[in-house]
């Protein structure tokens, strides 16, 4: 079977990593070969950007055109190294976060012109777009409250968690307009219901790659 690239984006806490998890275990248990990423992360350079980028490791703040000059070079060199073998294999990756993330937090919420963006990330992922964009939708202020007080991904608190609740509700719309511009891509997914039930709407929005 053709590896297939498919992608999670959402705003915070909008349970994207319990998903990713149970559908690899979905997918693994067809015979199908799974790979799990994270954005920024990935390689050791994505890592490294994550660590500046979403944990402060600088002590420095960043405007929204470091930021997304860090996210790219992360995301083209995890494109060049790890994503694009892996569909080339055959592999299905599954990756939390990718492009659609740094559109909504650097150009939607974060002011970066949006011409100057999609150029940048144009050239960061090449012809690795993703197949299917799962956005897993919550009202911000609920995603926020789920947040609140534990690290974010276990490695730290994380920088964007911490930004106002207008800059959230602006990544949310970010994100709704997203999906509708691009209906083909994107699927969207309600993520105030309970686990087992979003993640059966998942697998029905997948039912085409793997039927």
């Amino acid at each position: 079977m053709k590896g297939r690239f498919i992608t999670f984006e959402g705003p915070e806490g909008a349970g994207k990593t319990t998903q990713i998890q149970g559908l690899a275990r979905r997918l693994e248990g067809l015979g199908l070969r799974v790979i799990l990423l994270r954005e920024p992360g990935g390689t050791a350079l994505g890592e490294w950007v994550r660590n500046v980028v979403k944990h402060d490791a600088t002590g420095e703040a960043l405007d929204g055109v470091t930021e997304l000059f860090l996210f790219c070079a992360a995301r083209r060199h995890l494109v060049e190294r790890v994503i694009a073998p892996a569909l080339d294999a055959g592999q299905w990756v599954i990756c939390d976060r990718f492009l659609d993330s740094t559109a909504v937090y650097q150009g939607y919420a974060g002011g970066v012109a949006l011409g100057v963006l999609n150029e940048v990330n144009r050239l960061a992922v090449g012809r690795c777009m993703p197949d299917r964009t799962l956005l897993m939708d919550l009202d911000v202020g609920v995603g926020l409250r789920r947040v609140a007080g534990r690290a974010s991904d276990r490695d730290g608190a994380d920088s964007f968690e911490a930004r106002g609740l207008a800059f959230h509700q602006k990544v949310r719309e970010g994100y709704l307009d997203l999906a509708a511009r691009d209906p083909k891509r994107f699927r969207v997914i309600r993520a105030d219901r309970p686990t087992e039930v979003v993640a059966a709407d998942i697998w029905e929005r997948l039912r085409d790659y793997v039927a």
